[in-house]
């Protein structure tokens, strides 16, 4: 119900400030349009970006920052964290109602959505292609857009991912991503034969097996219930949502079906969920206190691979060794993995502000160095594919391992599967159907082990969902 309150005051203040902008003629609240042969002409530009980098990402972002002034030293550029990826959000939609915005902020594409109720996001593809040419500080030049080797490098699904709009018109830029991963005891899997499941159907089995080596345990945690759903619909290429037409599709006979299924898992105790468990499940998967349940199997974030490893003994050694892999497919010729992370979008502004944001966006997204080292200290993935090639980044990727390398083995495994990634269409609304659509698999896996009538409560779930979206649409 918060959730809900929340994201009304949103939409309402945003649509007022849609209405109390109109024809008023203030350059931030217009469609940007790039004039042709427009470029950046030098000029001092102070920007603001918006992000929720920790202090370590932070000492990075400075650096290349630096590295950046060296270029283009007047364009001044003041960043901020601003608490959670919600926490921007929220900042930013309060900020739009006065003028107030920054240049350049961290977003999902839900987020973006938001923002263009009061068109406050430019697209990007005129600048994309454009081919004028920049002077920088050093002497050297370099077009203002994109080359098609740039373009070509990124990892494809990042890339699209800034068009998942209506329209198709590319809003964001993807700055570093990670996805869902499957973490698993290999300690404990090799010690009874334990083969790790590579289908849904092979997680059903091991998670039996595992209940009776161990009848204490539940064998497999999942942490986020929207992923767990949204993901379905993609590998088994059933209704989600869409960005035209009728919004809420997921009400489905098949959607029902995998909903009833995992909710039979979670009555027989094969799994547990954030919600559910009350935390991040990588605690009940590193816990080793004796007498207290604890997971094998554990899906989640990897970005969060360090805190999927348990801690070191009295010995310094660590109580078992992780192995991760890709998660479970419904169809082995359909793979598909959930993608993540923050993209960058760009506010509307004077035309030199927008080039020079940019020019910065640019810079962080396309530049080999700062990818490489921002992913090694976050985490997270890079974006383009030729930081594979870097030598202290192939060297970390070549280190990976399951003990004081995991967030290495975390990251070769997202680049070994990036063919498999996919976005959901971004609309308003469309963070509402995420919320949605996680809160019904939650409430069904709940309510499985008490209802009357199975079919009728997950049927009402569902037509619940979707009325509830439809609503808050």
């Amino acid at each position: 119900m918060k959730k809900t309150l929340v994201a009304l005051l949103l939409v309402a203040t945003l649509l007022l400030s849609c209405f109390s902008m109109a024809g008023c003629g203030k350059k931030a609240q217009e469609n940007f349009e790039l004039n042709t042969g427009a470029t950046y002409d030098g000029s001092e530009v102070e920007l603001t970006f918006y992000h929720t980098m920790g202090a370590n990402l932070r000492e990075v972002l400075e650096k290349y920052i630096t590295k950046f002034n060296e270029l283009y030293p007047n364009i001044k550029i003041t960043h901020s964290q601003v608490g959670s990826y919600d926490d921007v959000r929220d900042k930013i939609a309060t900020e739009l109602t006065v003028n107030n915005q920054p240049n350049i902020a961290y977003c999902y594409p839900d987020h973006v959505a938001l923002y263009n109720l009061a068109g406050a996001v430019i697209t990007l593809d005129e600048i994309i292609s454009s081919k004028a040419e920049v002077k920088r500080a050093d002497g050297t030049t370099e077009i203002l857009g994109f080359t098609d080797e740039q373009i070509d490098d990124f990892i494809d699904a990042y890339y699209q991912e800034g068009k998942e709009f209506e329209g198709g018109k590319m809003h964001t830029l993807p700055l570093s991503k990670s996805t869902e991963v499957l973490y698993y005891n290999k300690t404990f899997f090799d010690q009874h034969g334990l083969k790790v499941p590579t289908t849904w159907d092979e997680m059903e089995e091991v998670c039996e097996k595992i209940l009776k080596i161990d009848p204490k345990c539940i064998p497999l945690g999942y942490d986020s219930e929207a992923n767990w759903f949204i993901t379905m619909t993609e590998q088994l290429k059933t209704p989600y949502t869409s960005a035209t037409g009728d919004r809420f599709l997921f009400n489905t006979k098949e959607n029902q079906a995998f909903v009833k299924r995992f909710a039979e898992w979670h009555k027989k105790g094969y799994v547990t969920t954030e919600e559910i468990y009350g935390s991040y499940t990588s605690g009940l998967f590193t816990n080793l206190k004796a007498g207290e349940a604890r997971s094998y199997m554990c899906i989640g974030s990897s970005a969060g691979a360090s805190y999927q490893r348990p801690t070191k003994n009295a010995n310094g050694k660590y109580p078992f060794d992780v192995g991760i892999t890709t998660i479970p497919q419904a169809d082995a010729s359909n793979k598909k993995v959930i993608s993540q992370g923050p993209s960058l979008c760009i506010f509307n502004g004077t035309e030199q502000e927008v080039l020079a944001s940019w020019l910065f966006v640019k810079y962080l997204t396309t530049n080999v160095e700062f990818q490489a080292e921002f992913s090694m200290t976050s985490g997270y993935v890079p974006v383009i594919e030729s930081v594979a090639d870097h030598p202290v980044y192939s060297q970390f990727i070549k280190n990976a391992n399951g003990g004081d390398n995991i967030t290495a083995l975390s990251a070769k495994t997202c680049l070994e599967q990036k063919d498999a990634y996919f976005v959901s269409p971004a609309f308003n609304g469309s963070s509402e159907a995420r919320d949605q659509v996680g809160q019904l698999l939650q409430y069904c896996m709940v309510q499985y082990k008490t209802a009357k009538d199975v079919d009728a409560m997950i049927d009402k779930a569902f037509k619940d969902a979707v009325a509830e979206c439809e609503y808050m649409s």
